[in-house]
């Protein structure tokens, strides 16, 4: 089955032709050095330049793949969660293609296409797994039971994970996209020079708070700039980063000891970080759990893994039509 692949949830435009988890063509324009004068994305800009791109970007998907319209045999596309407008961009072409074409129409979960992205990577890997499903808006622990039940046993409650990467990056100037180039330049903590807090949450014990954090980085580096003095942008990268990746690590680590899982699954923009790959390689390995992570190349937003998950979801009878709409935020386990 060839399934049309719609991404168009924050800044990046991407179409992709998927065959089962067989990636045929994936096309990723992407809107960064646009955004990078703002230093974050800008909703409307963003919906602007989708509709501008998504039409060639889906002719060179077709071209890449070496096929026609008429090979596809449904349209996927992500209508949840994420910017509204640049969402309702993929939903509206996705519509129209698949009514022009007569085939099925997918609606797919930003989150689940995330964790999907595994499946393009890992051909031999089958839920049940935990998931930490880590990018700029979402901080999630689930169980994935089957490819489309999810059950949530912690999140953020404030700032996801990325996010508190990317304003720390932002206000010690680095450009845009943030997290990235925090992880670049970051060396090696130093708790001492940089004291900064692990934000405590008095609900479930796997949830996370990343807002302390944040507002304390913020707090350190304009009361350095009101004194006049130097800050190490580079130690306090690191420093933030050790923060965050120890967060993420002990939850999932004692989830997983919880819940008797032995595969541990990462996913989204923030899974390619290098210190969170590294250092959960390392306690899987000292537990004796698998770990499962993908390339590089689908660790952000991309139609491949959409393509991924919606055989998945066409299996299970999730299936839109002309009334399918955009949604800004809806949990993973909807239904």
């Amino acid at each position: 089955m060839k399934i049309l692949a719609i991404e168009s949830s924050c800044d990046e435009t991407s179409i992709a032709i998927v065959e089962d988890r067989t990636v045929l063509s994936n096309v990723v324009s992407t809107q960064i050095e646009e955004h990078k004068i703002y230093g974050g994305v800008v909703p409307e800009i963003a919906s602007r330049r989708h509709a501008e791109a998504i039409s060639l970007v889906c002719e060179q998907a077709l071209k890449d793949a070496g096929l026609t319209y008429s090979d596809i045999d449904a349209v996927a596309v992500t209508f949840a969660p994420g910017l509204i407008g640049a969402l309702l961009v993929g939903v509206n072409f996705a519509k129209g293609l698949s009514m022009s074409l007569g085939v099925p129409l997918i609606p797919v979960h930003h989150l689940r296409s995330h964790i999907a992205a595994n499946y393009i990577a890992h051909p031999n890997l089958e839920p049940p797994f935990l998931c930490l499903l880590v990018s700029g808006g979402n901080t999630v622990i689930a169980e994935v039971t089957d490819y489309t039940k999810f059950n949530i046993l912690g999140g953020t409650l404030d700032d996801a994970a990325g996010e508190c990467f990317d304003k720390a990056a932002r206000c010690m100037g680095l450009s845009y996209p943030g997290g990235v180039n925090l992880d670049k330049i970051a060396t090696t903590a130093n708790n001492k020079k940089y004291p900064l807090p692990y934000p405590k949450v008095s609900t479930g014990k796997y949830d996370f708070s990343f807002s302390g954090l944040k507002t304390a980085v913020l707090n350190l580096v304009h009361n350095a700039n009101q004194k006049g003095e130097e800050i190490d942008v580079p130690v306090i990268c690191a420093t933030v980063r050790q923060r965050v990746c120890d967060m993420l690590i002990t939850n999932t680590i004692n989830a997983a000891k919880e819940f008797g899982f032995d595969k541990i699954v990462m996913a989204g923009g923030v899974s390619a970080n290098s210190e969170l790959r590294a250092r959960m390689e390392e306690e899987c390995k000292k537990n004796g759990f698998s770990l499962y992570y993908p390339p590089l190349k689908y660790c952000g937003d991309n139609a491949a893994m959409v393509g991924a998950q919606a055989i998945y979801e066409y299996k299970d009878g999730n299936l839109g039509d002309c009334s399918l709409n955009a949604t800004a935020t809806l949990p993973i386990n909807y239904r």
